[in-house]
C-alpha cells in the first residue's frame, strides 16, 4: 500500500513540474515569431482576492491559474516519463 501512495506523490510531482516548466517555456516562446502558439492559453481563478477581516487577523485569499499550450504539452511529457520510470 505504501508503494501505491508513493507512486501517486511522484506522479503529482512530475505533473506539477511539467506544468511549471511548460508554462515557463510557453511564456518565453511568446517572444519568438514562429512559436507564438505555445503561449496561447487562458487564465481563470479569482480576479480580485477575497478578504476576511476578523478584527484581530485579516486573511486574504486569492488563486489564479494560467494554462497555455506549452504547459499542457509539459504535462503530457511528464506522464509519458512517469510511465517509463
Amino acid at each position: 500500500m505504501a508503494t501505491r501512495e508513493k507512486n501517486i506523490w511522484i506522479l503529482l510531482v512530475f505533473l506539477l513540474s511539467g506544468l511549471v516548466i511548460g508554462g515557463l517555456l510557453g511564456e518565453l516562446a511568446s517572444h519568438v515569431d514562429f512559436l507564438w502558439w505555445l503561449s496561447y492559453g487562458e487564465s481563470f481563478g479569482l480576479a480580485s482576492p477575497i478578504t476576511l477581516d476578523l478584527n484581530i487577523v485579516e486573511l486574504t485569499f486569492g488563486l489564479m491559474f494560467k494554462i497555455n499550450v506549452a504547459s499542457i504539452i509539459g504535462m503530457v511529457i511528464a506522464i509519458f516519463i512517469y510511465r517509463k520510470v
